[in-house]
């Protein structure tokens, strides 16, 4: 929740951020570990710093994605989005995918920084409500070698 109030502070009302709620992220991701998508955490001296997730496209058939990757603000530049891009990649290729994509904030130019170093390539884009705000979503896509 750090993560989306300070990456998301330009393009969200305060209100929306302020009520962005712990113990239902909590909930949602328990639920979400009990299915058989791998996530992955970034540790920094004992204390998650991020977390990934990804499995199969929810849109594409054979083409995987990466869900979500966050990293505290204090963590950005650290290389623990790096390293959890790795894992994340490594399991995209062990599942023998070709292509992988995930969607962010059009009006993030950060990660699209991010994602390019990491070899994503914008695709498109879509509109989208999140959080009751209409946002513009960007398609990146990942051509994985070795598949």
């Amino acid at each position: 929740m750090r993560t989306w109030q300070a990456a998301y502070a330009h393009v969200f009302p305060r209100e929306v951020l302020d009520a962005l709620d712990v113990g239902e992220r909590e909930r949602l991701w328990r639920d979400a570990l009990q299915r058989p998508e791998p996530a992955w955490v970034a540790v920094d001296a004992d204390r998650v710093v991020g977390f990934a997730s990804a499995g199969p496209s929810r849109t594409e058939e054979d083409v995987a994605e990466l869900y979500a990757i966050y990293v505290l603000p204090e963590a950005w530049g650290s290389g623990a989005g790096h390293g959890l891009m790795q894992a994340a990649i490594g399991w995209f290729l062990a599942e023998e995918y070709t292509t992988a994509m995930l969607w962010v904030l059009d009006d993030n130019p950060r990660a699209h920084r991010f994602y390019e170093r990491e070899g994503w390539r914008r695709d498109g884009g879509r509109k989208e409500t999140v959080r009751g705000v209409e946002v513009e979503e960007a398609l990146f896509t990942l051509t994985l070698v070795g598949a």
